[in-house]
């Protein structure tokens, strides 16, 4: 995995950005960092309603965002969990496959958050054997 440019959140938060959140960075606005996150593994974590809970909101906690309200469905037993994060800098949401040994998380980050510990809080408590992440920027401001 890239490291994500500034691993100490040292973004740029001028008039201009902060009153819709935006992001600044490298001479550079955009609405906020998205990254999706496809995790492979085996592990009783995968159906744990509890556990994944957990895992999200500790992310979001971990990246410097506020947690507004966590809601999960668990679809029956060892079946799959779908669970969301909603923050007031966006989300961070989770949909596991346990009989695939599957789970997709997206995280998407505007404000003054670092996205980057986020994703290090999801690997270092979500048991894998094989991980890939894409980061993307959202809604880039184009200026003349």
């Amino acid at each position: 995995m890239k490291n994500f440019p500034d691993p100490n959140n040292n973004f740029s938060f001028d008039k201009e950005v902060q009153k819709d959140h935006f992001v600044k960075y490298k001479g550079k606005i955009f609405a906020g960092h998205h990254y999706l996150i496809d995790v492979w593994g085996e592990g009783e974590h995968l159906e744990n309603e509890d556990l994944i809970k957990e895992i999200i909101a500790n992310s979001a906690i971990a990246a410097g965002a506020t947690v507004l309200d966590l809601h999960s469905h668990k679809f029956g037993e060892a079946e799959g969990i779908s669970a969301i994060a909603l923050l007031a800098e966006s989300h961070i949401s989770v949909h596991t496959w346990p009989e695939r040994n599957f789970a997709a998380f997206d995280i998407f980050l505007c404000g003054n958050t670092n996205p980057e510990k986020a994703v290090r809080s999801i690997k270092q408590h979500i048991k894998f054997v094989k991980i890939k992440i894409s980061k993307i920027k959202r809604g880039k401001v184009e200026k003349n």
